[in-house]
């Protein structure tokens, strides 16, 4: 394991915040304009068709974009976001066991900053697409973006 990897391990034990207990998706990378999350499928995920629930596939998408422009390479300087919009498209149905949703910077500025992302499941199927459009926090955190 590099130098590189251990400082990126360390920032996965972040504590998980309350709807991540509950949902129960982990944190599985987390870089510079990248956030990947995972979620094993369980049956209190499912709607009344059996499949997993559309607000899933948002929460994570919502998560992983507003993660994927809050890395900081100071786990003590910590960088936070909120939720301007988001645009979810649904594209497929899972048919595999996990949902696994990446999200990517696309652009942005000093206080706010543009994601895409996708979920698909571990038989590669695409689930869903989304947009976002986020603020950073005012704080502490925003001396900590300014110097990146």
């Amino acid at each position: 394991m590099t130098l590189s990897d251990e400082k990126n391990l360390s920032l996965h034990r972040e504590d998980p915040y309350p709807l991540q207990n509950h949902l129960g998706f982990e944190l599985k990378e987390w870089r510079k304009n990248f956030c990947l999350v995972e979620l094993p499928i369980k049956p209190f995920l499912l709607n009344r068709y059996g499949i997993p629930h559309g607000g899933i596939h948002a929460a994570l998408l919502d998560t992983a974009m507003g993660y994927c422009a809050c890395y900081s390479e100071n786990p003590n300087t910590p960088i936070f976001a909120m939720t301007l919009s988001l645009t979810v498209n649904y594209l497929g149905q899972s048919t595999g066991n996990t949902l696994i949703a990446e999200a990517h910077q696309t652009g942005g500025g000093r206080k706010t900053f543009f994601a895409q992302g996708s979920v698909t499941d571990d038989t590669g199927m695409i689930i869903a697409t989304a947009t976002g459009v986020f603020r950073f926090r005012a704080g502490a955190n925003q001396n900590s973006k300014k110097k990146e």
